[in-house]
This record gives structure tokens, sequence and C-alpha cells, in this order.
């Protein structure tokens, strides 16, 4: 696997986000044209991208933010977890309890009492997990 992909609506947020969980930016850039049309199915696309890497360098995250078409917003907007498609993304982290509170200052939201599952950018469930012992 090459990489995951999540839709957002505000790039620069969501790749603080992600930044704060660790990982790098690589690179950003606008995807348009013909070929970018074809290879999403979406014509008139136009969009710009972030790929984010992971610490280890072995896994890759793209946030992507539409300009045209823009994009959809799914009902509801936070779904359960038992919701077809995107499940989550999860995360190996040294201390939750310090992860949790720098994330709260990106707008992730603790999903009940189990500090390991927050809601992050475009609603997503992030799930971090800490070796014990």
């Amino acid at each position: 696997m090459d990489n995951v992909a999540i839709v957002v609506d505000d790039l620069d947020a969501a790749v603080a986000f992600f930044t704060e969980l660790g990982m790098a930016l690589e690179g950003k850039g606008q995807i348009e044209g013909a070929w970018a049309d074809r290879t999403v199915g979406v014509g008139d696309l136009r969009s710009e991208i972030a790929m984010m890497r992971t610490p280890d360098g072995h896994s890759k995250l793209e946030l992507t933010k539409y300009h045209t078409p823009a994009a959809v917003v799914a009902e509801p907007a936070n779904p359960p977890p038992n919701t077809l498609g995107l499940h989550r993304v999860m995360f190996a982290v040294d201390d939750i309890h310090d992860t949790v509170a720098r994330l709260r200052a990106h707008g992730a939201e603790l999903l009940g009492e189990v500090a390991q599952y927050l809601r992050g950018p475009a609603g997503i469930i992030v799930a971090l997990a800490e070796q014990i012992g």
C-alpha cells in the first residue's frame, strides 16, 4: 500500500493536526487537468493535496482539498464507527494523554470515555495506541 487519502475542508488545519501526531509534510501541490480527471474519475477537477509521511517512512497519508467540484458532505457529519467506508486511522504514540492534550488544540474531540479514540479532520476517527510494559 502506498497511501490512504482523506478529503478535508481545511487543508492547512489537517496538515497541522497530522504534523502534531508526528507525521512530516512531504509536499503540497495543485492537481488538475485531463490526467487528474481520468485518474480520480471526476470532470473539471481542481484540488490541492498534501502528502504526509509517517515517522518510520513506511506509510503516507494524502490529504485532499477539492476546489472544483466542491466536496460532498456525508450525512451524518460525524458517522458512527459502523458506517460503511473508511473506519479509522490508528497511530502508535509514546504517551496517549500527552498526545490527546496536544491534538485538542487542533480541534480533536474524545469519543466516549476511552482516551484512545478522537474525531479529527473531516470527522475521521483517529485511534491512538500506546505500548504498555
